[in-house]
């Protein structure tokens, strides 16, 4: 059985975007397999969490679920019924109007949340309610939504997350 990281991307992202390939490479280092679904027929985030959850994963004994904003609903929505070995969030769309879900169930061994101070997209704030309702690690980087600036900092943090499980 092999180790699976699930990259989840953004409503206006692609499946195979820098986030997703900075990432898998940081992964496949560290053994595991990566797979970065394509979410681009719906901007409704319920329906994505449903197609996550349709997926046959029973050949993966670990499996870290990755996301950034969208994405990163889609995998903590996912998680409770996943129960993923570490879940790892960049830029939560959490606590937004129109998402179905308000509360909860994060589930995994391991979360990590990364959010931007200068996000004009999902308010740093949403990020903090949510880490501190569920006890989370909060990290915060002085940039935007996207957190391309950043992207050696998440990678490396990623390495040592998956290096920890």
């Amino acid at each position: 059985m092999q180790k699976l990281v699930i990259y989840n991307h953004g409503k206006d992202s692609i499946p195979w975007g820098e986030k997703a390939i900075a990432l898998a490479d940081v992964a496949k280092r560290h053994g595991f397999a990566c797979i970065s679904p394509d979410y681009q027929a719906s901007h409704d985030p319920d329906l994505r969490v449903r197609q996550l959850l349709a997926m046959d994963l029973s050949a993966y004994r670990d499996i870290v679920l990755v996301g950034s904003s969208m994405g990163a609903y889609v995998a903590t929505v996912a998680s409770e019924l996943i129960k993923p070995r570490g879940l790892f969030l960049i830029a939560p769309a959490v606590y937004l109007p129109g998402y179905q879900c308000t509360e909860f169930k994060p589930t995994a061994e391991a979360i990590r949340v990364f959010h931007g101070w200068h996000d004009d997209v999902v308010p740093p704030e949403n990020a903090w309610k949510f880490c501190q309702k569920y006890r989370i690690r909060l990290d915060l980087y002085d940039t935007d939504h996207r957190m391309l600036s950043v992207m050696p900092q998440l990678s490396d943090e990623f390495g040592r997350f998956l290096a920890g499980l």
